[in-house]
């Protein structure tokens, strides 16, 4: 009986030990955070008042349609993120928990993590007048492009504002639109060779299209998976890889031609 009676209380204890760890657990802050549908915006048009793309020093089409880059909202950088809420996400189709370094991979501070944003942002704008210019033959010396959107940061755009400086300038080449008149939304990437890169919280950039309106979405074929596993009812999906093969593509849709497919 002491033997049983020292097992017992042996046991006792680690049961006790176990219990702790897992209230601890359970109440610590965990290194993820809490994405969800953020805003959308027509790069066609003006946000806040101000037109998101102007160009000069050549003439500029009246267009129509629209080209919607998307985003996600997350948790700031510093917020405490639980179990709790990992498990809530979990089950909610609008909202994801994704590890805090793929959402704020420069990490830091929230300052430093704001500066690093708006630099890729920076970035990402010039390699995206840079494609565009390229790809209509014109030079940055006689075109100039200024691109304005507050209160978004990164690189995950450049597709879009690609598209929406060709739109602006060229259209699809033959007086009409790239958009035929559709809400067409997208993200990736984009170098200055026109090149389309994968981002991350493409389901949730659905959501956010769909609730906006968008019936196309435009995708970098590296992401393809995630795209189709919740792809919103309405919303048709056409991956590319570069953005020749994005114009190719909403060429063949204003054609009422197949488009490529995930």
């Amino acid at each position: 009986m002491p033997n049983l009676s020292r097992r017992s209380v042996v046991l006792s204890v680690c049961a006790a030990v176990v219990a702790a760890l897992l209230a601890v657990a359970a109440f610590a802050p965990l290194p993820f955070a809490i994405v969800e549908p953020g805003l959308t915006a027509n790069v066609l048009g003006a946000e806040s008042g101000t037109q998101v793309i102007t160009v000069t020093g050549v003439p500029v089409r009246t267009t129509s349609g629209q080209l919607r880059l998307v985003t996600i909202q997350a948790t700031a950088p510093n917020a405490s993120v639980h179990f709790s809420d990992v498990w809530r996400a979990w089950f909610k189709k609008n909202e994801a928990a994704m590890p805090r370094d793929a959402v704020y991979p420069s990490g830091g501070s929230v300052q430093q993590i704001e500066k690093a944003n708006l630099k890729e942002m920076t970035q990402s704008q010039n390699d995206a007048t840079s494609a565009a210019l390229k790809q209509m033959g014109l030079s940055p010396s006689h075109v100039h492009v200024t691109l304005r959107l507050a209160d978004v940061g990164g690189p995950s755009a450049g597709l879009l504002f690609s598209l929406g400086i060709i739109d602006k300038i060229d259209g699809d080449g033959h007086g009409g639109d790239l958009t035929g008149g559709r809400n067409i939304a997208g993200t990736g990437t984009i170098d200055a060779s026109g090149k389309v890169g994968a981002v991350g919280g493409v389901p949730l950039k659905e959501q956010a299209a769909r609730r906006d309106g968008a019936t196309i979405f435009l995708v970098p074929r590296d992401e393809c998976s995630d795209a189709k596993a919740e792809l919103p009812s309405g919303m048709k999906l056409i991956p590319v890889t570069t953005l020749t093969s994005a114009l190719s593509a909403l060429s063949a849709l204003r054609a009422g031609q197949a488009t490529p497919a995930c």
